[in-house]
């Protein structure tokens, strides 16, 4: 049994019309229009939350050199190439 519940929502009026005008040209309801909306956003906010949550494994230890930023490419890569060289 699917229980309909009713509420109050107070929304922009620009939202609202474009809201009606969008349920006029595909010839849903508001409800349906408003329904729609909601779900795909509690979807999209489900898949966001489930890939926050992956944990990559590592390997080896030590972590991170001391002095190297992951968000400075260049400097990445220039460390790589010394740590090659000496190996």
């Amino acid at each position: 049994m699917l229980l309909v519940m009713r509420t109050t929502v107070r929304l922009e009026e620009h939202l609202l019309s474009q809201a009606k005008q969008l349920a006029a040209k595909t010839g849903q309801t508001l409800t349906a229009v408003i329904e729609e909306a909601l779900r795909v956003k509690l979807a999209a906010s489900r898949k966001r939350s489930a890939a926050a949550k992956v944990t990559l494994p590592s390997y080896g230890v030590g972590g991170i050199l001391p002095g190297v930023d992951l968000d400075d490419s260049a400097l990445l890569s220039e460390v790589m190439d010394r740590r090659d060289d000496s190996a």
